[in-house]
């Protein structure tokens, strides 16, 4: 008598396995590439913040001399956003003319890793 066995046979096995190694490594160096992206969309975000928070800080300050914070170098507007700046970011220093608008840079310095650069604008006001 012949007994039916159900399963896989090595073949099929070998080539399912063989199928996932490839599809592992094309896969695997796209994932790995994801932590730059992310670290470059954080800083995006947060010079995205600051220029918020400047044409608001102008807006209202504008409107009344006692609102808001006085915005004369590019480091100030730090000042202007609720909570202040993140740790490990950093603004560079730059002078802003009244009622002038600046481009300031915002760089971002990791514990591990290379720093990330965006940029944010900044109005000057009194």
């Amino acid at each position: 008598m012949y007994r039916k066995y159900s399963g896989f046979t090595l073949i099929e096995l070998v080539i399912v396995i063989v199928i996932l190694g490839i599809l592992g490594a094309v896969a695997i160096p796209t994932f790995v590439d994801l932590t730059s992206d992310a670290k470059t969309a954080a800083v995006q975000g947060v010079a995205g913040a600051l220029s918020s928070a400047n044409a608001i800080n102008y807006a209202s300050r504008k409107e009344n001399a006692a609102n808001g914070v006085a915005v004369s170098n590019c480091t100030a507007v730090a000042n202007a956003l609720a909570g202040g700046l993140p740790q490990s970011y950093q603004i560079t220093s730059a002078a802003v003319a009244l009622n002038a608008t600046a481009t300031c840079t915002l760089t971002y310095f990791p514990t591990s890793g290379t720093s990330v650069i965006s940029s944010f604008t900044a109005t000057g006001i009194q």
